[in-house]
């Protein structure tokens, strides 16, 4: 007879990517590489690519095959909520949020969660996006009992981005957040 108890998941299981239906490829494409700096890995015509960091062969799919000039979903409808990217370091997310504010793309919030540092924003087809860093576990903030005690506090933004391991070009207002 089986176990009605579920067998702990492999630690070592992890989210491989995310698939995304785009309504332009080209602009999609455009945000990932050239905003959030992945290398297009392949193509398929001018319908799909497959975009990676550190050249895995894909941690980002885009296509058009059902989305091709579409329009996002709309505001409460079930969906992806965020994509969230890991950086190794805080000074590689803070590159990434220089590059997001040359880019001019609009932030919807920061924060830090005591266990990760996060910026949240949208791609052009309004998928949440999240960029974050783990702190070392050693410095997670734990209750009593030793479980995880996850909290929302303003992220400073300007620390971050003096942190930074992107060159200084243009570093826009952080002020609002």
């Amino acid at each position: 007879m089986q176990s009605s108890v579920p067998q702990p998941l492999d630690p070592r299981v992890r989210i491989g990517h995310v698939h995304l239906k785009v309504a332009d490829l080209e602009r999609a494409i455009g945000f990932y590489r050239d905003v959030l700096g992945f290398d297009v890995m392949q193509r398929f015509g001018r319908n799909a690519a497959f975009l990676s960091a550190g050249g895995y062969h894909h941690h980002i799919g885009l296509n058009t095959w059902e989305s091709a000039g579409g329009s996002p979903p709309p505001p409460r409808a079930t969906g992806l909520y965020h994509v969230a990217i890991l950086y190794p370091t805080r000074a590689a997310l803070g590159g990434a949020l220089r590059r997001i504010l040359d880019a001019n793309v609009p932030l919807e919030g920061a924060a830090d969660h005591g266990v990760s540092e996060a910026i949240y924003l949208r791609d052009p087809d309004e998928n949440g996006i999240e960029i974050y860093w783990d702190k070392p576990q050693s410095e997670w903030p734990r209750t009593a009992d030793g479980g995880l005690a996850m909290v929302t506090h303003p992220l400073d933004l300007g620390a971050l981005l003096k942190e930074s391991d992107a060159p200084a070009t243009q570093i826009g207002s952080v002020a609002h957040l």
